[in-house]
C-alpha cells in the first residue's frame, strides 16, 4: 500500500528543514502583520512550532504505522485528539510563563487561565498542521509507490517480452536443424550452403535483437535469408514471390516478428503439402505503417484446424502476444483468414 512509515525517513533531510523554515517564515510574517509586532511573533512561534514539528513527526512516524496501517481507526483518533490535547497544555504553560501572561492575544477577549474555547480553538489549529504535514506524506508515499509499480510493471514487461523472444530462436533453429539432418542424411552437396544461411541468421538473432526495435530494412534482409535456406532446401517444388514496396529506410519493427509469420507459413504451406508450392509476401510502406501480407496454401495431407491457434503452435501465438505487450492497440492490426484454400496473414503495423 502506499502507506509505508520506511519511506518516510528516506525523504532528504535538507527538505524536512526548507519546509518547516518557510512554514515557520510565513507564520511570523503573518501574525507579526496581524499584531503589528514581529517580535511577539517571533517569539510565539519559536515555543509554537517545536509542538507543531512534535506532533507531526509523532503522527507520521509513530502513531500511523503502529495505528492506520494496522487499521486501528478508532484509537488513533483518540490517540491524536489526546496528542494534541496535551501539546495545547504545554503551548499554554510555556506561554504564560516565557512569553506573556496574556496567551491568546488574538482571542475575542484576554485570558490568563485555561478555558474550553480557547483549548477547542488551538486544538483545530493544531489539527490543521497536521492535516496538512499529513497530506504532503501521503502524496509523496503514493508518488513514490505509483512510480514503484510502475517500474515493476515495465520490469515484468521486459522480461515477458525477452521470453517471448527467445521462444523464437529456438522454435526456429529446431525446425532448421531438422532440415539440416535431413539434408545430410541425404549426403546432399547442399547441406554446407544450408549451414552457412543458418549462421547468418544466427549471428542476426543473437547479436541485432536485443533491442526493442530493429530496423526494418534489416528485418526484411534476415527474411530473405531464411528464405534462401528454404529455397536451397525444397530447390524447385518452391516458388517464393517478394513485393517490397515504398520508403523501408529508417523504419523500425519489434525484432524478428514477421519472421514468426514467414516460419510458419512454411511450416503448414509447404512442409504438409505435396508438390510445388506457392508463398506470396508483401511489404508495403505506406506513410508511417507497414502493410505486411503472407499467403500459402492449405494443408493437403493433414486437416486443416480453423482455428489458427490450435495448428500453429508456438509461433502466431507467441507474435500475437508479442503484439499486444510491445504495441499500442492502434499501433497494429492483425488480420488471420482463409480465402479459397488459401492461408492469408494480414499485418497493418507502425513502423515509425
Amino acid at each position: 500500500m502506499i502507506f509505508n512509515s520506511n519511506k518516510f525517513y528516506k525523504i532528504p533531510i535538507h527538505y524536512h528543514i526548507i519546509f518547516w523554515v518557510i512554514y515557520f517564515l510565513f507564520n511570523t510574517f503573518r501574525w507579526g502583520s496581524y499584531f503589528n509586532d514581529y517580535l511577539y511573533s517571533l517569539k510565539s512561534n519559536l515555543i509554537g512550532f517545536p509542538i507543531h514539528m512534535t506532533l507531526c513527526y509523532l503522527n507520521i512516524l509513530v502513531l500511523m504505522p503502529r495505528l492506520v496501517y494496522k487499521k486501528r481507526y478508532a484509537l488513533y483518533i483518540l490517540s491524536v485528539l489526546t496528542a494534541i490535547f496535551i501539546m495545547v497544555i504545554v503551548k499554554f504553560n510555556l506561554t504564560y510563563l516565557l512569553l506573556d501572561q496574556n496567551v491568546w492575544p488574538e482571542g475575542p477577549q484576554p485570558i490568563d487561565k485555561l478555558t474550553l474555547n480557547y483549548t477547542i480553538e488551538m486544538m483545530i489549529g493544531e489539527l490543521y498542521v497536521i492535516t496538512f504535514t499529513t497530506a504532503i506524506k501521503i502524496t509523496l508515499d503514493f508518488l513514490k509507490e505509483h512510480k514503484r509499480v510502475t517500474d515493476l510493471e515495465k520490469s515484468q514487461l521486459e522480461t515477458e517480452l525477452l521470453f517471448l523472444k527467445s521462444q523464437v530462436s529456438p522454435h526456429f533453429f529446431f525446425n532448421t536443424l531438422n532440415n539440416i539432418y535431413s539434408l545430410s542424411v541425404e549426403k546432399s552437396n547442399k547441406t554446407p550452403k544450408v549451414i552457412l544461411k543458418l549462421s547468418e541468421l544466427m549471428r542476426y538473432m543473437l547479436y541485432e535483437t536485443k533491442n526493442k526495435r530493429q530496423t526494418l530494412e534489416n528485418e526484411i534482409l534476415c527474411i530473405q535469408n531464411y528464405l534462401d535456406l528454404e529455397r536451397i532446401r525444397h530447390d524447385e517444388r518452391l516458388e517464393v514471390n517478394v513485393s517490397i514496396s515504398g520508403d523501408i529506410q529508417d523504419k523500425e519493427i519489434a525484432p524478428i516478428l514477421l519472421l514468426s509469420f514467414v516460419e510458419n507459413s512454411f511450416k503448414h504451406g509447404v512442409n504438409k503439402n505435396i508438390g510445388k508450392v506457392k508463398i506470396d509476401i508483401i511489404f508495403k510502406i505506406k506513410e508511417d505503417f507497414l502493410y505486411f501480407t503472407i499467403s500459402n496454401p492449405m494443408p493437403a495431407t493433414t486437416k486443416y484446424e480453423e482455428n489458427l491457434s490450435k495448428s500453429s503452435g508456438i509461433g502466431i501465438e507467441n507474435v500475437k502476444k508479442r503484439l499486444e505487450l510491445g504495441y499500442n492497440k492502434n499501433d497494429y492490426k492483425l488480420s488471420i483468414k482463409n480465402k479459397k484454400n488459401n492461408f492469408v496473414v494480414k499485418l497493418v503495423i507502425r513502423v515509425s
